[in-house]
């Protein structure tokens, strides 16, 4: 960028961006490039650990300061620094050689200037607080020998650690961590979190994430970079939320169709299209199968409908319907001929689905369907959870092999061309266009029967009022855990739909 020049502009929800190591670091170069000196940068993230430490009362204990052979060491060594000078006691241990440090690390430690003891003597002693500075981000391998040993002792002392970057032991990329790893109280990171501060167990390693600003310029990094991945926040999709005028009605604010099974599965897709009708569908009707009629119009009186639909046959003019906007189908439709049939039919619409569940299932056993499901022209989203995600795509070793959830939602959208709900404690949001959200909203409440079938109803509901595809899903995905955390335990799947207008009205005056 040439001087006086105007920065690029950022990419939208730059805010949100989730950057992997490998764009970290290509961050970092562009601040360099941009003049921005690479021990201006650590001396700046070490003085944001240190302030975490500060936090952490490090003033009335004994710090000891973890260092490893790379930059992340190098900020700690500036922790470390910062921290005596505030009149803390401060211990430092390294791992390695001192004399082994190159560029930027060998600067900090130099400033620092005090003892540097063995990695296993620093981690051992009688320290109140640690801080990890072994390994950051971008650790391709289980952690072994001392390093290891280090983080047992420290997980073993019950003392409380802050990570900086991320724990070592953790794959910023993944949030995985295939040998031992750091738990910490909290993670101070730098510009923008990596995928492994959202994505389980990371996640749950991290403890508190504070983002700290180094001086990266965020508008030249990021048009630079392009991210596809972000955090699950409404600034991602607020804006497409569904708003009504006074002049609107029923079917303007669109109808979802649930296609239903037998008397053995009523609840299911009630609580679909209850959802459905909670976040602002203006109508839901479910299709059940004609024994079942019964007993859906014994539930009421309430605000569903009810229709037998015996076959394909008579989904026909259903279809055909201009006022008919989004169709859910899964939750306790079956597995029998009808099903099938019924499922091969709304495929074949022009309609946009939501496919869960039983739907899943059939789908995964049906290779012709899946090819159809590619040729779709209406938008198309899956709900898969883990055990379903890998029916789906056990054909597909490509995916199976990706390490990061992320990538692994990413391409089963591109093979599927469908918006892809990975479910789980870190559900991931993917779009055949590449971009992806991971969701932190929730709580372990929501691990209870029929909840997965009120997600589904959230995104067809939103998806019946011309919301597009993966802003819908981002939304669903987010209300549903944000009214799981609301409830708390003792919630059942019935009291998720009731709590979703609030969490609207909250959103729409936002």
């Amino acid at each position: 960028m040439t001087s006086g020049s105007t920065p690029p502009a950022a990419p939208p929800f730059s805010d949100l961006a989730l950057l992997t190591t490998d764009q970290m670091r290509e961050a970092d170069r562009i601040a360099i490039a941009v003049g921005s000196a690479g021990i201006e940068l650590m001396e700046r993230a070490g003085a944001a650990v240190a302030a975490a430490a500060q936090r952490h009362g490090a003033a009335a204990t004994q710090v000891a300061v973890l260092c490893g052979p790379g930059n992340n060491g190098g900020d700690g060594f500036v922790a470390a620094r910062l921290l005596r000078e505030q009149g803390c006691a401060v211990v430092v241990g390294l791992l390695g050689d001192a004399a082994a440090l190159r560029g930027d690390a060998a600067i900090a430690a130099a400033r620092w200037a005090g003892p540097v003891l063995p990695l296993p003597a620093a981690s051992t002693g009688e320290s109140g607080l640690f801080i990890d500075a072994l390994f950051g981000a971008g650790l391709s391998r289980p952690l072994d020998g001392e390093a290891a040993d280090a983080v047992a002792a420290v997980n073993a002392s019950g003392r409380s650690v802050i990570a900086v970057d991320v724990p070592s032991g953790l794959s910023g990329d993944t949030g995985r961590a295939e040998g031992p790893v750091i738990r910490a109280v909290e993670t101070v990171t730098f510009f923008r979190l990596k995928p492994g501060h959202l994505l389980l167990p990371g996640r749950d390693l991290c403890g508190t994430v504070t983002l700290a600003d180094i001086g990266i310029p965020a508008a030249t990094a990021l048009a630079a970079l392009q991210p596809l991945s972000f955090a699950n926040q409404p600034e991602l999709w607020r804006s497409r939320v569904p708003r009504h005028g006074s002049g609107t009605h029923k079917f303007a604010r669109g109808a979802v169709a649930v296609l239903a099974g037998g008397v053995a599965g009523v609840g299911a897709p009630r609580l679909g299209a209850h959802a459905g009708l909670r976040v602002g569908a203006g109508l839901a009707t479910v299709l059940c199968a004609p024994a079942a009629l019964i007993a859906h119009a014994s539930r009421g009186p309430d605000a569903l409908m009810q229709r037998s639909l015996a076959d394909v046959t008579g989904l026909e003019p259903m279809l055909a319907d201009p006022r008919l906007s989004s169709i859910l189908a899964g939750p306790a439709l079956g597995l029998d001929a009808r099903a099938r049939q019924l499922v091969a039919g709304i495929v074949a619409s022009n309609k946009p689905l939501v496919l869960d569940a039983d739907a899943l299932t059939i789908l995964s056993a049906d290779q012709g369907l899946a090819s159809a499901l590619r040729q779709r022209q209406a938008e198309t989203v899956l709900t898969p959870h883990e055990g379903e995600f890998r029916r789906l795509f056990a054909a597909q070793p490509a995916i199976e092999r990706e390490r990061s959830k992320i990538e692994r939602a990413r391409r089963a959208a591109e093979r599927t061309g469908a918006i892809i709900v990975y479910k789980g404690a870190d559900t991931v949001i993917a779009s055949p266009d590449g971009r992806a959200a991971v969701n932190a909203t929730g709580s372990p409440a929501l691990a209870t029967a029929g909840s997965g079938d009120v997600l589904a109803g959230l995104v067809a509901g939103l998806l019946a009022q011309g919301m597009p595809a993966f802003e819908a899903a981002c939304a669903a995905v987010w209300m549903h855990g944000r009214a799981g955390e609301k409830l708390g335990f003792g919630l059942i799947a019935d009291d998720l739909p009731p709590a979703v207008p609030a969490l609207l009205r909250e959103l729409l005056e936002r």
